[in-house]
């Protein structure tokens, strides 16, 4: 097998999203996948196991880059405020930015295959320890309360990025997805109390 990278590799998993995204991942053949990157169906092999492989590649390709810009965005940020708002604005943004991307990371998020499933676990707890970061860091500068249960935390900040994404999908982007940065980050940070 090939190395993962250079231009064909990355002219599949480009391939990958876009047929993925317009397919589904059960109707998503090597063949189809292999057409829209202007390669043989042999030389998908090459580079993949099979095609569970391409999808897991997917994600850590596509993500893992999505992982590193979000870092170096927090890495500018002091407070733990700001960081919460940098990660929500990018984690809309880069959604916004890419329909079909967005569609194939909504979707086969939840994969039912195990060992597909495992594989792209792996790389979304890269996703999760930034955001256990961002709840660290907030106790520790006492923005966020000392008693904030961080899982529970990490979960509801997660949960409503996902969900946001996944509404925005449904509705075939009838709205500017990024326009919901503030009033989300107004909801972490001052939950539903009474002022």
């Amino acid at each position: 097998m090939a190395k993962k990278n250079g231009e064909k590799y990355q002219a599949i998993i480009d391939a990958a999203v876009k047929v993925i995204a317009s397919y589904g991942y059960h109707n998503a053949q090597v063949s189809k996948i292999a057409r829209e990157a202007g390669v043989a169906d042999g030389t998908i092999y090459l580079y993949f196991e099979n095609k569970d492989d391409v999808l897991i590649s997917l994600f850590k390709e596509k993500m893992g880059a999505f992982i590193k810009a979000t870092r170096a965005c927090l890495d500018q940020q002091f407070h733990a405020e700001e960081k919460l708002r940098g990660l929500i604005h990018m984690h809309l943004r880069q959604s916004s930015q890419d329909r079909n991307l967005a569609i194939v990371t909504q979707i086969e998020l939840r994969q039912s295959n195990p060992a597909v499933r495992e594989g792209i676990n792996k790389v979304l707890k890269e996703y999760l320890d930034v955001i256990d970061e961002v709840i660290i860091l907030g106790k520790e500068q006492k923005i966020f309360r000392h008693d904030v249960e961080q899982r529970i935390a990490r979960k509801m900040i997660f949960g409503t990025l996902d969900e946001a994404v996944t509404s925005w999908i449904m509705n075939d982007r009838k709205y500017d997805l990024v326009s919901l940065v503030d009033p989300i980050h107004d909801l972490f940070l001052n939950g539903l109390k009474s002022v």
